[in-house]
């Protein structure tokens, strides 16, 4: 994360979580499925609610009651972020309170937030962390490449991943320079 983008996500937040107001632990935050770490594309978060989104199962809704501020901020990012936790918490009151222009509701809406569960396609990798486009993961198994004459090794960093759209077991990446397909259950998520 560049710390130029870090010192202006300060200037804007005055130091403090955009979410909640907190001065403490504080972390940038890119949005995903935004692959370039610009203020345009993140926020400054405290690293619990940041460990909140990426582990939905660890929400704990009386940490977001900042979102009914945060979701009138003038920053797009802020914006995006509150109206996915607000679609998580299905807080449908302040949801409807909320405008997001066409291109901004596609942003909201490009991890699955809003939609019924039954219907929602989610990525997880092998220890059950929430995979996004962008993210880089690390195999956890030697994998036998169909089509290539080689074999995928474990340990191997793949950057930058794209999310096979309807299928919540498979993403995609390279690896050797191969673009392949690899089964969620055989990559760990890095940080």
């Amino acid at each position: 994360m560049s710390i130029v983008t870090e010192k202006r996500l300060k200037d804007r937040s005055g130091s403090q979580c955009e979410i909640s107001g907190s001065e403490e632990n504080l972390v940038v935050y890119l949005v995903p499925p935004k692959t370039e770490a610009t203020p345009e594309n993140c926020i400054l978060i405290s690293k619990p609610l940041r460990d909140q989104i990426e582990n939905p199962d660890t929400m704990n809704p009386n940490d977001w009651r900042g979102l009914s501020d945060s979701m009138w901020n003038e920053n797009l990012p802020v914006q995006i972020v509150s109206w996915r936790m607000l679609a998580r918490l299905k807080n449908h009151d302040l949801l409807d309170m909320m405008y997001l222009n066409e291109d901004a509701l596609e942003w909201a809406k490009a991890t699955g937030e809003g939609e019924d569960e039954e219907g929602k396609i989610v990525h997880k990798d092998s220890n059950g962390n929430l995979l996004f486009d962008g993210d880089s993961v690390v195999l956890i198994k030697d994998l036998d490449v169909k089509g290539a004459n080689f074999t995928a090794k474990r340990g191997a960093a793949v950057h930058n991943i794209k999310l096979v759209w309807d299928n919540a077991e498979q993403i995609e990446g390279r690896v050797e320079g191969q673009h392949i397909v690899i089964l969620t259950q055989y990559v760990k998520k890095t940080k």
